[in-house]
């Protein structure tokens, strides 16, 4: 008998004001998944992450994290739930130094629940540690999305939301992004993730969700949507 689902999606709707962005979303993530949601731009995947974390009150449906209904519930009390959200701004406290900004992530891990250190970031991204002392602020784009991924981390999550990690990356970085997602997921953190670069998505997901005008309209492992010329074509060619 398969576990019940870490975090799952059950017609799901969102709008924003007058427009229906989202139409009835259901999937669930597993223990330890990495779940890409895939698609072109307006699809609805980032509007997705948003409704989970409670930032876009959902107006239909249901979302649950080991069974306990979070819809609607305010982004902190779904953050102390377990569940960290890393958005696609790159959101950081511009006047705090790369340090201060990684001490406002940490919070005590639950009992069962990979622990990050400080450390263990810097591991990661060597460059932080470099500028630990640095006002965030004065980060390049790249700088402050590894900032930022760390800073989540550190809160010990269950489930971790990361919305277009590489974007505008460079492939250094880029590489280094993709190597930390993996790890999240050999450590046993579920990741549900945006990426607009398919290579990436195929490499670090155990299972991939395509979007197109609100909807799931594909489910599957990797290899089979990589094998799908027409679902390719008819939902993700730009």
């Amino acid at each position: 008998m398969n576990a019940a689902p870490l975090l799952a999606l059950d017609g799901v709707h969102a709008h924003y004001g007058k427009s229906h962005i989202l139409h009835g979303v259901s999937f669930e993530v597993r223990a330890n998944e990495v779940v890409s949601l895939l698609g072109r731009n307006g699809s609805g995947r980032s509007t997705t992450m948003k409704a989970i974390m409670g930032l876009v009150p959902p107006t239909g449906g249901q979302i649950t994290l080991r069974g306990r209904d979070i819809t609607g519930a305010r982004p902190h009390a779904i953050c102390r739930a377990g569940v960290a959200y890393v958005p696609e701004e790159r959101e950081v406290f511009a006047n705090l130094t790369v340090d201060e900004n990684l001490r406002m992530g940490e919070q005590r891990a639950a009992e069962g629940v990979t622990r990050w250190t400080v450390d263990d970031m810097f591991a990661y991204f060597p460059r932080l540690k470099e500028r630990r002392n640095t006002k965030a602020g004065s980060l390049s784009g790249g700088e402050q999305q590894m900032l930022t991924i760390c800073r989540s981390l550190l809160g010990n999550p269950q489930v971790i939301l990361v919305d277009e990690p590489t974007e505008g990356l460079a492939p250094k970085i880029v590489a280094a992004v993709g190597e930390c997602i993996r790890d999240m997921h050999r450590k046993g953190v579920s990741v549900v993730l945006v990426e607009q670069k398919l290579a990436i998505a195929l490499k670090v997901s155990t299972r991939v969700c395509v979007m197109g005008h609100g909807q799931i309209v594909f489910e599957g492992s990797p290899q089979q949507l990589a094998a799908d010329d027409k679902l390719l074509a008819d939902w993700l060619a730009v």
